[in-house]
């Protein structure tokens, strides 16, 4: 008796990527021997994903890089995919940083415990008084043109297409990582000044009550979430990013257990997915 066809899955990625304290390629190329047990599975460059993505039954952007080293194809990409019905995992519906960084201001003004952001000199006076302020492109990513100002020179930068924020003391970063709607794993970074250097963190019921606000907020029934978060002194968490377009993993720093278990979880998502009407 015939075999059923396997489903047949693109993975868009940038094994080349030079990424600060991460390694794309490795990730991918261990995520892609795991994922061709049960799916006919290629791999390709973001620049050639408009033109080979119709033989396949959904397309998985993973480790590809910022958009904005290949912004034309990326939105020629996702025109196609969208016009077109193709399945793109994550979905190109997601409000976080797959839309760029306004999600910050959008939360702000709803009172989400994310660090306070602007975007217009006349809010200014909305930040708290903070020793300097970061200063960012809204169609930033990777830090990319970040800068440290103090307050008197943030204003002449806001004059469209940047954020701003108060630059906040934290005892560390945290990073909790979800498939669909549910919590997989958290990473911290117990020095705040080596950002990649992550080991597991026990997330509380408190702490997954916070970042489980921003995935409910997010609406993606499918995808690979990241909410990144800090610790300020005072004890309290606030939202850095939720990376909701290819979200790096560091699948390398799991146990067994927790790895298996996202690669798993992952896997059902993926089926579940593609076979949705």
């Amino acid at each position: 008796m015939p075999q059923p066809a396997r489903p047949r899955l693109l993975l868009v990625t940038d094994l080349s990527y030079p990424a600060r304290g991460r390694r794309y390629g490795d990730e991918d190329t261990w995520l892609a021997a795991r994922l061709r047990e049960e799916f006919d599975l290629a791999l390709c460059h973001p620049l050639d994903a408009r033109a080979l993505a119709g033989s396949f039954d959904a397309v998985l952007v993973r480790n590809s890089g910022p958009v904005l080293h290949h912004q034309e194809a990326w939105d020629a990409f996702r025109a196609h995919a969208l016009a077109t019905g193709l399945r793109v995992y994550n979905p190109l519906n997601g409000k976080g940083d797959m839309a760029g960084k306004g999600y910050l201001l959008d939360l702000t003004a709803a009172g989400y415990p994310v660090i306070p952001t602007v975007d217009r000199a006349e809010e200014l006076h909305r930040l708290p008084e903070a020793p300097s302020y970061a200063v960012k492109p809204i169609a930033g990513a990777d830090s990319m043109g970040l800068e440290f100002l103090p307050r008197e020179e943030v204003a002449a930068r806001l004059d469209g297409g940047v954020l701003a924020q108060p630059r906040v003391d934290f005892r560390y970063e945290v990073s909790f990582f979800y498939v669909d709607r549910e919590f997989r794993y958290a990473l911290y970074a117990p020095d705040p000044g080596r950002r990649w250097q992550l080991v597991p963190y026990e997330a509380t019921p408190a702490d997954l009550s916070f970042a489980g606000r921003f995935v409910e907020w997010n609406g993606l029934a499918h995808g690979v979430t990241r909410v990144d978060a800090c610790r300020t002194r005072a004890g309290e968490l606030l939202l850095v990013e939720l990376e909701d377009l290819n979200p790096y993993l560091s699948l390398d720093l799991l146990g067994e257990e927790e790895r298996e278990g996202f690669v798993a979880a992952l896997k059902r998502s993926l089926r579940a997915f593609i076979a949705q009407k």
